[in-house]
């Protein structure tokens, strides 16, 4: 009996220095040699790279003690210089280990080709939607005499006309010729008067004029509804998208 006691009392010691030095190592592993390998504890801040040059990027990220791989897709940014850095991950502030790799887009060398859209005939708030969408730049706005307001005759590129579906370089200028609403032709301003409401805005609007002031006026020599008077009168010259004022009679017609 004392024997199996001895035995299980040794038994036990052999377990528990077993298990003391199984402690002891995952101690020294966890707190010593761990923490060692991965740098736990030591973290360095990403720098802000967005603008700089691709030549200047190496002496940046080595000097925090991290590395860099250019992803294979390139963005493009026109008022950006070629080959400048245009979006990093991580991010700029971010905490992360030492020698951790910073992955970088940059700008590419040549701008990418894109197909010319048509602005012509479109209202000038659409067009500069337009250029936008397409990654093209507005440039200046020329306004020629024309009957349509604010809507674009010609497209141009480097001072010449650019046609729908021709290659330009994405983030180039593209000037637009529009309309200012009046328009340059001389017509001749139609007579209105015995004319009703109607039939008038009809006949103006049809001549290329723009239908104005409505007044009303009492009178006992025509029937009510009648245009009694016109400004400009009919006969004289008017450009494209004047505007016709007229006076209506406000009698009761003649039973």
């Amino acid at each position: 009996m004392s024997t199996l006691k001895a035995a299980l009392k040794k038994l036990g010691l052999h377990t528990l220095l077993i298990f003391g030095a199984l402690f002891i190592l995952l101690i020294v592993f966890f707190r010593v040699y761990l923490p060692s390998y991965t740098n736990h504890g030591e973290t360095v801040t990403v720098p802000d790279l967005q603008g700089y040059a691709y030549e200047e990027l190496q002496n940046i990220i080595i000097s925090k003690d991290l590395r860099y791989e250019i992803t294979p897709d390139s963005g493009f940014m026109a008022e950006a210089k070629p080959l400048a850095v245009l979006k990093q991950y991580p991010r700029a502030g971010s905490k992360v280990k030492k020698d951790r790799k910073i992955y970088i887009t940059l700008n590419a060398k040549n701008a990418p080709l894109i197909k010319m859209p048509n602005l012509v005939n479109t209202p000038l708030k659409n067009a500069q939607e337009i250029i936008a969408n397409h990654g093209l730049v507005r440039g200046d706005i020329v306004y020629v005499p024309d009957i349509g307001t604010n809507v674009v005759l010609e497209q141009k590129y480097r001072g010449r006309p650019v046609k729908e579906g021709f290659e330009i370089s994405k983030g180039s200028q593209i000037d637009l010729v529009v309309g200012d609403g009046l328009g340059k032709q001389n017509l001749s301003v139609p007579d209105l008067l015995g004319m009703d409401e109607t039939d008038a805005e009809f006949l103006i609007i049809g001549s290329g004029l723009r239908m104005g002031r409505i007044a009303y006026v009492e009178t006992d020599t025509v029937p009510k509804g009648t245009i009694v008077q016109q400004s400009p009168p009919a006969g004289i010259n008017a450009k494209t998208g004047e505007i016709i004022d007229i006076w209506i009679s406000e009698m009761e017609e003649y039973n």
